[in-house]
C-alpha cells in the first residue's frame, strides 16, 4: 500500500466495525482528501444516529481504536463529529518508498480481475477515418490501458462497419476498375474517392444499380467469387485503418476486428432464440422486442426492431449477437461500449433486451461509455473551410506541423532528428490530450493554440515537466535508479505537498476507472506536475544543504517523473525525456 487515504481507510472500516458492530454495516466510512487537513472521515454521523448516540462521542471512540499513531501526526474530531487526519511525516516517506519500490507504483491491483470487452474506434470499410472517429479510439484506447494496468484480462474489439447493401455498388465498382487499379487507390488511403465513384455510379446509372443489387444478394449467399472481392476491399481498408492507428498510438491491430460480418450467422439464432422464450412479437409485419420501461413520445411501449417487413435483420440484431458472442463465447463479464451520446437510447434497450433473455445476467454488465462532439470554433461539428469533415491522417500530419514549429521555438538547439522524433510525440499527444482531458461526456471546441501550448493544462505540459527532471539527473550525472530505495526526509512544505500529491497516484487511476473518465486521471496529472514546478521553485536539489536532503529531493524527483510517465502511457501518451 502506498497512498495515504486507502491506507488509513482501510484502518478505519475496522474502527467503524469495532464501534457500531452490524450498524456500521452500509455506514460510508470513506475517507476522502480535505482543505482542512490532509484527509477527513464523515461517517460518525450516520453512525450515530444509527446507535443513538452523539456524533462527537462516536467519532472519539472511533478514534480511540483506530490505531493511527503510526499514520497520523494529528487526529481530532472537529465540528458536530467530522474526522480530521494528518499524515505523519515520517509516514509519507515510508509510503513513498513502497511507491518507489512496487511493480506498479504504489497502485493497487484489481482484487477480482475481469474478462472485459472494449467495443471502440469502428470505422466503415471503403470510408476513410475522420475527426469524428477521434474521441471513440482514443477514450478506448485510454480504458483498455488502464483496465489491462491494474490486472484486468482486456479483449479489444474493433466493430468494423464491413457488411451491407453498399457493398454490392463497391464490389461492381471494384470490378469496374480492375482488382490491381482498385487496390493502388485504395492502398493510398483514397478511401472516400473510392466510395464516391462507386455512389456516383450507382445514383446515374440503372445498369449499374442492378448490378450492385444482384451482387449484394450474392455476397450474402456466400459465392465465393463476391465473397473474395468483399475480402479484398476488407483487407486494403484495414490495411489503411492501422496506419492510422499506428500513427495515432494505439493498440488496435489487424487482429482485434470483428466486423459486422462475424455475426453474420448469428442473427438467425437471436431471433429464434428470442422467438423460443416467447419475446418476440409482430408489429406492422416486423418482428420486434418490447423492452420494458421504454416508450416513444405517445407514451406507447417502443420496440426494437429484430427482423424488418422485407425478412432482413436490423442493427438491434447485430448487437444482440454481438452481446451473445462476448458472453458466451468469450465468457467477458464486463461489456464496454465506446460509442458517441446519441445512441445512449438504443444501447439501453439492447441491454434491456439481453437481460430480458437471460443473456447478460449479474454479476455481468454493459456499460456505454457515452462521449460528446469535437467542435470547430463555431461550436459546430468540426469541419474544413469547404464544409467537409476532416479526415483523421490529415488532422494528425497538422498536429505534428504544428508542434515541429512550437518545440523549435521552444527548443532551437536540438538536432533535426532529435526534432522530428519530439514534434511526433508533442503533436500526437496534444490531439489525444485535448480530447481526454475533456470530461467525454461534454463536446470540447478544437484549438490548435491551446492543445499546444506549454502552459496550462496540456500535453506539452505535462511532457516537459517529465522532461525537466530527466535534465535534473543529466545535469547531476546520476543514475536514477539509484535514488530509487533512498529514504527520504520531509521538512519543507513544498516537499509535503508534492509527496502528497505523487501518492495520490492509486486513488485518481481507480476514480478514473471506476467512472471510466480519463479527464480525472488528466487533471490529476497536471495537479502533480504543478505541485512538482512549486517544489522546484522553492527547493534546491542539485544544491541542497546536505547529500542526504539531495538524494531525498532526488529521490522525490524520480517518483514524480515515474509517476507523471506512467499516467500519460495508461492515457496512451509517451513522455520524452528531452524537449
Amino acid at each position: 500500500m502506498a497512498d495515504p487515504i486507502s491506507y488509513v481507510a482501510q484502518r478505519m472500516a475496522v474502527a467503524f466495525a469495532k464501534v457500531g458492530g452490524s450498524l456500521a454495516d452500509g455506514i460510508d466510512t470513506a475517507v476522502r482528501q480535505s482543505d482542512r487537513a490532509d484527509a477527513q472521515v464523515n461517517g460518525s454521523l450516520a453512525l450515530a444516529k444509527a446507535m443513538g448516540a452523539t456524533p462527537r462521542d462516536i467519532a472519539t471512540k472511533i478514534l480511540e481504536v483506530a490505531e493511527l499513531k503510526d499514520i497520523c501526526s494529528s487526529a481530532e474530531v472537529a465540528g458536530p463529529g467530522f474526522i480530521n487526519l494528518t499524515f505523519a511525516n515520517d509516514f509519507l516517506a515510508r509510503e513513498l518508498v513502497v511507491a518507489s519500490t512496487s511493480e506498479k507504483l504504489g497502485v493497487r491491483k484489481v482484487t477480482s480481475p475481469r474478462r472485459v470487452v472494449i467495443d471502440y474506434s469502428a470505422p466503415n470499410v471503403a470510408k476513410e477515418m475522420h475527426v469524428g472517429h477521434l474521441r471513440s479510439t482514443v477514450i478506448g484506447d485510454a480504458l483498455v490501458r488502464m483496465l489491462m494496468f491494474v490486472g484486468n484480462t482486456v479483449v479489444r474489439e474493433n466493430h468494423v462497419g464491413d457488411w451491407g447493401t453498399p457493398f454490392g455498388m463497391l464490389i461492381e465498382h471494384l470490378v469496374d476498375l480492375g482488382e490491381t487499379n482498385a487496390a493502388e487507390e485504395l492502398s493510398v488511403g483514397d478511401l472516400d474517392s473510392f466510395y464516391r465513384g462507386a455512389r456516383k455510379k450507382f445514383d446515374g446509372s440503372e445498369e449499374f444499380q442492378i448490378r450492385a443489387r444482384t451482387r449484394v444478394v450474392a455476397l450474402q449467399s456466400g459465392d465465393a467469387e463476391t465473397l473474395r472481392l468483399w475480402k479484398l476491399l476488407v483487407a486494403e481498408s484495414t490495411r489503411y485503418f492501422q496506419t492510422i492507428y499506428e500513427t495515432l498510438g494505439v493498440l488496435l491491430q489487424d487482429t482485434d476486428v470483428m466486423g459486422e460480418s462475424a455475426y453474420n450467422s448469428l442473427l438467425p439464432q437471436v431471433a429464434q432464440r428470442l422467438s423460443d422464450l416467447g419475446l418476440l412479437t409482430n408489429s406492422d409485419g416486423a418482428d420486434v422486442v418490447f423492452p420494458e420501461g421504454f416508450t416513444n413520445r405517445e407514451n406507447q411501449p417502443l420496440p426494437l426492431i429484430i427482423r424488418k417487413t422485407d425478412g432482413g435483420y436490423n442493427y438491434a440484431t447485430s448487437d444482440l449477437a454481438c452481446v451473445i458472442d462476448r458472453v458466451e463465447r468469450l465468457d467477458s463479464s464486463l461489456l464496454l461500449y465506446v460509442v458517441g451520446a446519441p445512441q445512449a437510447q438504443h444501447l439501453q434497450m439492447v441491454a434491456a433486451v439481453a437481460k430480458q433473455a437471460g443473456w447478460l445476467q449479474s454479476p455481468r454488465e454493459m456499460v456505454h461509455v457515452a462521449f460528446g462532439n469535437v467542435l470547430g470554433a463555431d461550436r459546430k461539428m468540426l469541419k474544413t473551410r469547404s464544409g467537409d469533415t476532416i479526415k483523421l491522417d490529415a488532422l494528425l500530419t497538422e498536429a505534428v506541423e504544428r508542434a515541429a514549429a512550437a518545440v523549435a521555438e521552444k527548443n532551437p538547439e536540438l538536432s533535426a532528428d532529435t526534432r522530428n522524433e519530439i514534434s511526433r510525440i508533442v503533436g500526437i499527444g496534444a490531439v489525444k490530450y485535448a480530447d481526454l482531458s475533456t470530461d467525454r461526456i461534454k463536446d470540447y471546441t478544437f484549438d490548435w493554440e491551446r492543445m499546444l501550448s506549454f502552459d496550462g493544462n496540456t500535453s506539452p505540459y505535462l511532457q516537459y515537466a517529465h522532461a525537466r527532471i530527466c535534465s535534473i539527473f543529466r545535469r547531476a550525472n546520476v543514475e536514477r535508479a539509484s535514488v530509487r530505495k533512498f529514504s527520504p526526509t520531509i521538512s519543507h512544505d513544498a516537499e509535503r505537498e508534492l509527496a502528497m500529491k505523487v501518492l495520490q497516484f492509486d486513488s485518481a487511476l481507480w476514480d478514473t476507472i471506476e467512472k471510466y473518465s480519463p479527464h480525472r486521471l488528466c487533471t490529476y496529472l497536471y495537479d502533480l506536475a504543478s505541485s512538482f514546478s512549486s517544489f522546484y521553485e522553492q527547493c534546491s536539489v542539485l544544491k541542497a544543504d546536505t547529500d542526504d536532503q539531495r538524494s531525498s529531493r532526488l529521490m522525490l524527483c524520480d517518483l514524480t517523473a515515474r509517476v507523471m510517465q506512467a499516467g500519460l502511457d495508461v492515457l496512451g501518451i509517451e513522455a520524452p525525456e528531452q524537449m
